[in-house]
């Protein structure tokens, strides 16, 4: 009765470790911040990451997919956010990675909100059943004034005195 008992355990092991193997495919991604990027970036700025993809596996990975994705991680405001405006590099396709191959790619994004964020780079197989994913890289975007006194300042006080320099000039040549 425990060979039996002891038997469908080995069994069951096999077939659990099989399919783990199986379904983690044969691609890594890393995921870095760029050199040149700013240590305290804020609103405005433009950050680069850097991806590097790699088949660790035996075989070729076909039709390769990878996507960069973007996180607000605020307490209380945690959402994923629409690119459309953060980054206009969205995803890159890769047809045949080899084995050993690695595909670096550059994701460049410019910085719309203040806030928390992390960032993932995913990627996907063409006949794969699951998704990798790079570590997270986090990053925190400072606030920048959208109204500066140096540039509304000269706007305030000299459309007023613009218009009474020309009320005076147009006076004074009246009579």
């Amino acid at each position: 009765m425990h060979r039996i008992g002891f038997l469908f355990l080995a069994v069951w092991l096999m077939f659990s470790c099989g399919a783990a193997w199986a379904a983690s495919g044969p691609l890594e991604i890393t995921l870095v911040p760029d050199a040149s990027n700013p240590p305290s970036p804020r609103m405005g700025d433009r950050l680069k990451f850097l991806s590097v993809i790699r088949n660790t596996g035996g075989r070729p990975a076909q039709g390769v997919v990878a996507w960069i994705s973007l996180v607000q991680v605020d307490p209380g405001r945690e959402q994923p956010m629409d690119l459309e405006d953060w980054s206009a590099h969205k995803a890159v396709t890769e047809a045949v990675v080899s084995p050993g191959q690695e595909v670096t790619v550059e994701w460049p994004m410019r910085l719309i909100q203040s806030g928390n964020y992390r960032v993932v780079v995913s990627a996907v197989e063409r006949q794969a059943s699951n998704v990798v994913t790079s570590p997270f890289a986090d990053f925190h975007v400072r606030r920048k004034p959208t109204v500066e006194s140096n540039r509304i300042l000269p706007v305030a006080l000299g459309i007023p005195g613009g218009i009474l320099a020309l009320m005076g000039w147009r006076r004074y040549h009246r009579s």
